[in-house]
């Protein structure tokens, strides 16, 4: 039987894996920092009533410049930007891509700040962009002086920081990101995938004007319920959004996301009316762990990475067995834990209380 490294493919992807968390079917599933509460029956109504009239032109090619989307993202975000200053695609994922695609490739350099979202190297080798990972400060944290010195060091094309970071949790100050921008010379990207959850609405898109090289990317995948949508966007200079253009495929968004994001942000408020119950779980789980003599980390995320367990894979496992899906992301002695709803938090926190006794 043929194998994929059979066959004639790019030698920078032979050995590689693809990317995928577990999909199983449990009871309790807080493994991919999904937004576990259900968008209520009256808003799934009129997303439902816009996809049916998007359906009538089905026929036809959607809006390639996907115009009131874009329109509809700046109305949402504030701080003074236009439709001009959006793009959107397939998910932040693809956003990441494209930025990789324009600004990356062969003789390029990106640099992260590592343990980061894994997507950033995988998409950096199918870019054939050099990947530079450079391990974060105690307890993940990211200061000034450090993450300068890291960009004079490597003079990279592309400064990726996700904040809050992802599979962390922690937020990044403002200094850091003014800080970063003003040391390179290539583009800062700012993953804001989590924004949202964040209490200290401590967002780049403060910083935006003036810095035609600050992009931020986000996603209506989490706080928004929405990751079955796979919508993602980028807030930057317009230039950018040109740069954006030259790589994206045709007609890369079709009318049916359109119709449906619309129709999302169109309710944004009560949409987002759940972040704040989960920002009360993740605090309640962080609390809990500490009194089990666990060590979560702070985070400004829907979800808590948590040190001090003494075999991850086995505790993995025997969560599961109780119907609880959890994350393990590799990092010694730990595994990360969505916020979900109140009964989702109540049944992880006795799990392990079960566990550990």
């Amino acid at each position: 039987m043929t194998e994929l490294n059979d066959l004639p493919i790019r030698e920078s992807l032979k050995g590689r894996t693809p990317y995928g968390a577990p999909q199983l079917h449990v009871p309790v599933a807080l493994n991919v920092n999904e937004n576990t509460h259900e968008i209520s029956e009256d808003i799934l109504i009129d997303i439902i009533s816009r996809l049916a009239q998007s359906l009538r032109e089905i026929n036809r090619y959607p809006d390639r410049e996907f115009t009131a989307l874009r329109e509809s993202l700046a109305n949402y975000l504030g701080h003074s930007l236009t439709a001009e200053n959006l793009w959107a695609a397939n998910g932040s994922n693809e956003v990441l891509q494209q930025i990789f695609m324009a600004f990356g490739g062969p003789g390029r350099t990106a640099l992260s700040f590592t343990p980061t979202y894994s997507m950033y190297s995988l998409i950096a080798q199918s870019t054939d962009t050099k990947y530079i990972e450079v391990e974060r400060e105690h307890r993940y944290e990211l200061s000034v002086d450090f993450v300068v010195a890291a960009i004079n060091k490597h003079k990279p094309d592309i400064v990726i920081i996700c904040s809050p970071n992802n599979p962390t949790g922690t937020p990044v100050e403002l200094a850091v990101i003014e800080a970063a921008y003003e040391a390179t010379e290539g583009v800062l990207v700012i993953d804001e995938a989590y924004a949202e959850f964040s209490l200290n609405e401590n967002s780049a898109l403060s910083l935006l004007s003036g810095r035609e090289r600050l992009l931020i990317s986000r996603t209506m995948s989490k706080a928004f319920s929405f990751a079955g949508a796979r919508v993602g966007y980028l807030a930057a200079n317009p230039a950018v959004c040109d740069a954006m253009r030259l790589v994206r495929l045709p007609y890369h968004l079709s009318a049916l996301t359109q119709a449906a994001a619309e129709a999302a942000l169109s309710h944004s408020a009560r949409m987002l009316a759940t972040v704040a119950d989960i920002r009360d779980q993740r605090d309640r789980l962080y609390v809990a762990l500490q009194d089990m003599g666990l060590d979560p980390y702070r985070s400004d995320a829907n979800f808590i990475l948590v040190g001090g367990i003494a075999n991850p894979e086995q505790t993995w496992q025997a969560l599961l067995d109780r119907g609880i899906l959890v994350r393990n992301v590799g990092i010694p002695n730990t595994l990360r834990i969505t916020a979900g709803t109140e009964a989702e938090t109540t049944a992880v926190i006795q799990a392990i209380t079960e566990i550990l006794s």
